[in-house]
Protein backbone atom coordinates (compact mmCIF):
# COMPACT_ATOMS: atom_id res chain seq x y z
CA UNK A 1 0.00 0.00 0.00
CA UNK A 2 1.77 3.48 -0.86
CA UNK A 3 1.61 5.86 1.95
CA UNK A 4 -0.37 9.09 0.70
CA UNK A 5 1.26 11.83 0.33
CA UNK A 6 1.08 15.35 -1.61
CA UNK A 7 1.62 14.83 -5.38
CA UNK A 8 4.95 16.73 -7.26
CA UNK A 9 2.17 18.52 -9.35
CA UNK A 10 0.88 20.16 -6.36
CA UNK A 11 3.90 21.75 -5.48
CA UNK A 12 4.30 25.34 -6.19
CA UNK A 13 7.87 25.66 -8.40
CA UNK A 14 9.36 27.41 -5.84
CA UNK A 15 8.52 25.05 -3.40
CA UNK A 16 9.64 21.96 -5.63
CA UNK A 17 12.74 23.64 -5.77
CA UNK A 18 13.54 23.66 -1.60
CA UNK A 19 11.82 19.79 -1.18
CA UNK A 20 14.68 18.84 -3.96
CA UNK A 21 17.12 20.82 -2.08
CA UNK A 22 16.57 20.34 1.13
CA UNK A 23 19.28 18.46 3.58
CA UNK A 24 20.66 16.34 0.62
CA UNK A 25 23.87 15.68 2.33
CA UNK A 26 22.08 13.97 5.00
CA UNK A 27 20.44 11.96 2.63
CA UNK A 28 22.94 11.21 0.64
CA UNK A 29 24.76 9.77 3.99
CA UNK A 30 21.77 7.85 5.22
CA UNK A 31 20.94 6.16 2.01
CA UNK A 32 24.52 4.96 1.53
CA UNK A 33 24.79 4.01 4.94
CA UNK A 34 21.15 2.22 3.93
CA UNK A 35 22.62 0.68 0.62
CA UNK A 36 26.12 -0.44 2.11
CA UNK A 37 25.26 -1.98 5.42
CA UNK A 38 23.19 -4.84 6.78
CA UNK A 39 21.93 -2.72 9.51
CA UNK A 40 21.64 0.82 10.30
CA UNK A 41 20.32 2.72 12.99
CA UNK A 42 19.50 6.32 12.45
CA UNK A 43 18.81 8.26 16.09
CA UNK A 44 19.32 11.34 17.91
CA UNK A 45 21.22 12.15 21.16
CA UNK A 46 18.94 12.23 24.38
CA UNK A 47 16.61 9.76 23.20
CA UNK A 48 16.34 6.62 24.98
CA UNK A 49 14.62 4.40 22.69
CA UNK A 50 17.78 5.02 20.33
CA UNK A 51 19.94 3.79 23.17
CA UNK A 52 17.63 0.46 23.55
CA UNK A 53 17.66 -0.54 19.96
CA UNK A 54 21.21 -0.48 20.08
CA UNK A 55 21.86 -2.52 22.86
CA UNK A 56 18.89 -5.00 21.67
CA UNK A 57 21.33 -5.09 18.39
CA UNK A 58 24.27 -5.87 21.03
CA UNK A 59 22.66 -8.15 22.86
CA UNK A 60 21.90 -10.27 19.60
CA UNK A 61 25.15 -10.12 18.55
CA UNK A 62 24.31 -7.83 15.29
CA UNK A 63 26.82 -5.87 14.20
CA UNK A 64 25.34 -2.18 13.02
CA UNK A 65 26.23 1.40 11.68
CA UNK A 66 24.80 3.91 14.25
CA UNK A 67 24.02 7.19 12.85
CA UNK A 68 23.24 10.03 14.90
CA UNK A 69 21.78 13.76 14.14
CA UNK A 70 21.55 16.15 16.80
CA UNK A 71 19.31 16.06 19.93
CA UNK A 72 16.15 17.36 21.12
CA UNK A 73 17.54 20.95 21.33
CA UNK A 74 19.40 20.83 17.55
CA UNK A 75 19.26 19.60 14.26
CA UNK A 76 15.80 19.15 14.14
CA UNK A 77 15.48 20.22 10.36
CA UNK A 78 18.35 18.07 9.51
CA UNK A 79 16.18 15.27 10.98
CA UNK A 80 13.07 16.18 9.55
CA UNK A 81 14.40 15.86 6.25
CA UNK A 82 15.31 11.73 6.88
CA UNK A 83 11.48 11.54 8.01
CA UNK A 84 10.02 13.02 4.99
CA UNK A 85 12.49 10.93 3.33
CA UNK A 86 11.35 7.63 4.92
CA UNK A 87 7.83 8.00 5.83
CA UNK A 88 8.47 6.90 9.61
CA UNK A 89 7.94 9.61 12.36
CA UNK A 90 10.33 8.98 14.95
CA UNK A 91 13.39 8.09 15.60
CA UNK A 92 15.24 5.83 15.61
CA UNK A 93 14.35 4.48 12.44
CA UNK A 94 16.10 0.68 11.93
CA UNK A 95 16.84 -0.16 8.57
CA UNK A 96 17.52 -4.10 7.73
CA UNK A 97 19.37 -5.17 4.49
CA UNK A 98 17.83 -2.08 2.84
CA UNK A 99 14.26 -1.86 4.46
CA UNK A 100 12.37 0.27 7.04
CA UNK A 101 12.00 -2.26 9.87
CA UNK A 102 10.57 0.67 12.33
CA UNK A 103 11.56 1.63 15.23
CA UNK A 104 12.93 -0.06 18.98
CA UNK A 105 9.65 -1.50 19.63
CA UNK A 106 9.47 -3.02 15.44
CA UNK A 107 12.96 -4.33 16.09
CA UNK A 108 12.52 -5.63 19.58
CA UNK A 109 8.92 -7.71 18.45
CA UNK A 110 11.72 -8.26 14.73
CA UNK A 111 14.25 -10.12 17.08
CA UNK A 112 12.16 -11.75 18.89
CA UNK A 113 9.91 -13.51 16.09
CA UNK A 114 13.23 -13.77 14.05
CA UNK A 115 12.09 -11.75 11.08
CA UNK A 116 15.43 -9.75 11.60
CA UNK A 117 17.46 -12.65 11.04
CA UNK A 118 15.57 -13.84 8.43
CA UNK A 119 15.65 -10.72 6.12
CA UNK A 120 19.74 -10.56 7.32
CA UNK A 121 20.12 -14.28 5.41
CA UNK A 122 17.74 -13.52 2.31
CA UNK A 123 14.66 -15.80 3.77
Amino acid sequence: MARRVLSDTQHSESIAKQLSERHNGILDEVIAAVESNDIVVVGMAQNPHCGKARRALDEAGLTFTYLEYGSYFSAWSERLAIKMWSGWPQFPQVFVKGMLMGGNADLRRGLEDGSVKARLSGD
